[in-house]
């Protein structure tokens, strides 16, 4: 009897073993060869990937051999090349449209224009953010508005969407003028200790002022404590930025890396809970983003849920806290560390920058949100900032189902991969100074200064346009407003141009500025 219980057991135990490999078989090797094929009998070719881990082997070797000349000692904003030489070489050799895979992770690189718009156009559920996304990059972005798709992402935009509308984010204006002036004082008290001139790293100065910033919209009277979030964030954005995505099984390991994540996962997702439940026992309501996700949350308590199973209230509330407040903090205060620099590198926009703001907004520094609108160079200069240095790299997108873009179908399971920085600063779109700082080009907007305006895109494309560029280029106004009133800056001989990557575009060694008093 006993011996054939064992050999039932053992029957199962194979079984179930059998099932597993022929899974891994499956993600390793069938399915990634299966869309491959599909591609390649329609002309797509790209490098040969190594078993298990895809090209990340040859990507290594090119980052490795690219990082050889060290920093350089001058700027050129035609940085691509130099962070993405994989994409730069391959584009080369098999043309602007190609594949290549990281582990298990397929990639369809498209940097053809036309094919390009018609991916910005295309509303339907059928392209969304990788999965991924949500697995290699969980302890940061969860299943919040970033990283979603289909339905859940439709609810959740519907619902978030409406209260980052400019209207209502121009009744930050006040908020962020108070975080900003506690900066300049903070540079006054600086320069009153070192004399006329200050050498400063703006780069910790303007993330602590953003941190502020977007803590204060999103807490309200708690931002001092939804400030310590913030520290944790940008620690475990480094860690998930050193991981190469679509390798099977490694977010699993419990290697130091993944047990760092872990643990600050932990303390992140412990820390927003305790400022809900504050807020929650708080009679008082405020008018902040983090009640927003609150009254969101309160649909899936009433019969009208609109959550998957697999997704709880809580769940929800967190992962659209972290994905806000990701986006919101980062992004603004390196694009207003690009700014600042670039304004350094040309002294005459600066002083036309400043011009224009004494003009309109007064020596005082009083901004009314109406004036926002009337800063038209200061909103070109933001926007070729944007173009020469957009925060993320490329858009990426999931197709859950067979599409044909141009004439090409892309099967499902493909990812798409559009490097912005070459659609940027491609010479056919832009001219022949695409490479160059040149904010004029948007004297008449977008439209007037890109052939194809849909390929600028740094605040994403489409239908997946960031919810929240209102609130960045509301706050990036008024903060380089502000700051141009009081001080005048030019680069420091210590400055090192180094563009590093890590999850987003950032002075990799710092922005080193030299600051005088007007």
């Amino acid at each position: 009897m006993e011996i054939v219980e064992i050999s039932t057991i053992m029957k199962v135990l194979f079984g179930a073993i059998l099932v597993i490999l022929v899974h891994i078989l499956n993600i390793l090797v069938l399915r990634p060869k299966s869309v491959r094929a599909k591609l390649e009998r329609q002309g797509i070719n790209g490098p040969s990937p190594h078993f298990y881990l895809g090209n990340i082997p040859e990507i290594k070797r090119l980052l490795q051999e690219n990082n050889k000349d060290g920093v350089s000692t001058s700027i050129s904003h035609n940085w691509h090349s130099n962070l993405f030489p994989h994409i730069y070489n391959w584009k080369k050799q098999y043309g602007p449209i190609f594949v290549f895979c990281s582990g298990s992770i397929q990639w369809l690189v498209v940097t053809d224009i036309d094919t390009v718009k018609e991916i910005v156009l295309h509303t339907s559920l059928n392209l969304g953010k990788p999965s991924f996304l949500s697995k290699d990059n969980r302890p940061l972005l969860g299943q919040g508005i970033l990283s979603s798709s289909g339905q859940y992402w439709a609810h959740q935009r519907k619902i978030i969407a409406p209260e980052l509308y400019l209207e209502k984010m121009k009744a930050k204006v006040n908020m962020i003028m108070e975080s900003t002036n506690g900066l300049l004082r903070l540079w006054d008290t600086k320069l009153n200790k070192d004399g006329d001139t200050l050498e400063i790293e703006i780069d910790q100065d303007l993330r602590n002022l953003s941190s502020d910033i977007i803590a204060k919209a999103c807490f309200g009277s708690n931002y001092v404590e939804g400030r310590e979030i913030f520290t944790k964030l940008r620690e475990l954005q480094n860690l998930i930025s050193k991981i190469f995505a679509g390798i099977p099984g490694y977010r699993y390991l419990p290697n130091k890396t993944n047990r760092q994540m872990w643990k600050l996962e932990k303390e992140i997702n412990s820390k927003i809970s305790k400022l809900v439940k504050k807020r929650q026992n708080d009679a008082r309501e405020e008018q902040d983003l983090l009640q927003m996700i609150l009254d969101s949350a309160k649909k899936c308590d009433s019969g009208d849920s609109f959550l998957p199973n697999s997704i709880s209230r809580d769940i929800f509330i967190i992962d659209n806290c972290k994905n806000i407040f990701f986006a919101g903090y980062e992004t603004t205060a390196i694009t207003a560390s690009w700014c600042l620099m670039l304004l350094s590198t040309h002294q005459e926009w600066q002083d036309r920058v400043r011009a224009e703001v004494l003009e309109i907004v007064g020596k005082d520094g009083n901004i009314d949100a109406s004036m926002l609108k009337s800063l038209k160079m200061l909103t070109m200069v933001l926007q070729e900032t944007l173009r020469l240095y957009p925060p993320a790299s490329s858009v990426n997108r999931e197709v859950f189902k067979d599409i044909v873009f141009k004439g090409l179908l892309v099967p499902k399971g493909m990812n798409i991969h559009i490097p912005m920085p070459i659609l940027h600063q491609d010479s056919k779109l832009w001219g022949d100074d695409a490479h160059e700082f040149n904010p004029e080009r948007f004297a008449n907007g977008v439209q007037g200064a890109c052939k194809i305006p849909q390929v600028y895109m740094p605040f994403g494309m489409g239908s997946r346009v960031c919810v929240g560029q209102h609130l960045a280029m509301v706050e990036l106004k008024v903060v380089v407003s502000l700051i141009l009133l009081k001080f005048r800056f030019s680069v420091s001989p210590s400055y090192r141009h180094s563009p590093s990557f890590h999850m987003l575009i950032e002075p990799g060694h710092g922005v080193v500025l030299n600051m005088t008093r007007i």
